[in-house]
């Protein structure tokens, strides 16, 4: 993986994110009678997509899939979850996608920084990526609250944006840092 010029790595990772994002995320439990019982979690792994590029290729590729993957859903497809175009700025999910580009870049800079990374540090490094992630949407909730006159109250979208699924999303970064450890040792990178 290590011997691929970074565009393939950018495509790769943009490619990801978006098949990620089409991805439902749920739990499978075991029942009594041996049947397995699914329970969908109401989110996707668009964020873990975007963070497993850039733990395993770095911060660079994360921030352009991240700036991609954005461009992408503004322009020409509709990967994210309410849909795309130019006329998603102005909705309340928007902010979260622009924390793609710095957590991206937080999280690929922190894996390479340490040598010696292992599922604590990489489930650390995903904890503060997705931390800023919604730091940077809960501001521009707010601007958009202030600037755009948003009819909805902010402390409800704070809680339907951040707050509910911010803990799906941890455990899902916690899964997304060992697939991450396993593809940097199966490929044998640092």
């Amino acid at each position: 993986m290590h011997k691929l010029s970074g565009g393939v790595k950018a495509i790769t990772g943009v490619m990801l994110v978006v098949i990620c994002s089409m991805l439902p995320s749920s739990i499978i439990i075991p029942q009594e009678d041996l049947s397995l019982s699914i329970i969908p979690l109401n989110s996707n792994w668009q964020i873990q997509g975007l963070f497993l590029t850039s733990l395993v290729c770095g911060p660079q590729i994360g921030v352009i899939s991240a700036i991609s993957y954005i461009i992408i859903g503004l322009f020409y497809l509709p990967v994210f979850h309410g849909g795309g175009s130019v006329g998603y700025i102005l909705t309340h999910e928007f902010g979260y996608l622009l924390g793609f580009i710095p957590a991206s870049w937080t999280c690929g800079f922190l894996s390479n920084r340490k040598s010696n990374n292992n599922l604590i540090n990489y489930s650390f490094y995903t904890f503060i990526s997705l931390c800023i992630l919604h730091i940077i949407g809960i501001i521009y909730l707010v601007l958009g609250k202030l600037i755009m006159n948003w009819n909805d109250n902010l402390s409800d979208l704070i809680l339907v944006n951040t707050i509910i699924p911010f803990p799906i999303q941890l455990l899902l970064c916690l899964s997304i840092s060992l697939i991450s450890i396993f593809i940097k040792r199966l490929c044998l990178l640092k």
